[in-house]
């Protein structure tokens, strides 16, 4: 049952859809992302469609779509419960512009579920962050307009998540770093810190 209900809301949406892209110029990919078009685009085929597929993801063909939607949506007073549904994506990459030079990034969210009207959208907190957003409460021009916004910023967000993701992978900056600042160091540093007070 589970798995219909994944497959129907992959195929026909539930909530909000969605599809952002970006077309990142390859002087920002070298100096900023520091790694190449065509690493990226090999760490997603690898990664995100080859690994997913390999692992047996219904709609789970991303790198870290559950990880923004979580907490958007706690942040944001959305039920958490949703982000099963909710972070449905595909994120596809490949060359663009005249000569294959730059970077198209794109995320499709299919049923990013959202709301902004009660729920835990009126505790303090997450209100102040849909005000932050500008999409607290219900629009006064067109009704859901805010929910709609609030869908799009999620799977911005996502895109932007991914797009860093894959670029700490295809440089090897996310392996380096788990080497350098992994658990293991900070308890020796702590066990040193206590032993020398």
């Amino acid at each position: 049952m589970v798995i219909t209900t994944i497959f129907f809301n992959r195929i026909l949406g539930r909530g909000k859809s969605i599809v952002c892209e970006a077309e990142i110029p390859q002087k920002i990919v070298i100096e900023v992302l520091k790694t190449s078009v065509q690493a990226l685009v090999d760490v997603n085929i690898s990664k995100n469609l080859i690994g997913s597929a390999v692992a047996g993801s219904i709609g789970g063909f991303n790198a870290q779509a559950a990880n923004i939607v979580s907490a958007i949506f706690i942040a944001t007073g959305q039920d958490p419960a949703q982000n099963v549904d909710s972070s449905n994506c595909i994120t596809l990459i490949e060359p663009s512009g005249p000569s294959g030079e730059n970077l198209l990034i794109t995320c499709t969210m299919p049923s990013i579920e959202t709301g902004t009207i009660g729920g835990g959208t009126v505790l303090p907190p997450q209100a102040a962050c849909l005000d932050l957003l500008g999409v607290r409460g219900p629009s006064t021009s067109e009704p859901g307009q805010h929910a709609a916004t609030l869908a799009r910023i999620i799977c911005g967000m996502v895109l932007a998540g991914e797009l860093s993701l894959l670029s700490a992978l295809a440089a090897g900056h996310l392996v380096s770093a788990h080497l350098k600042h992994n658990r293991h160091n900070v308890n020796e540093t702590t066990k040193q810190c206590s032993e020398t007070t």
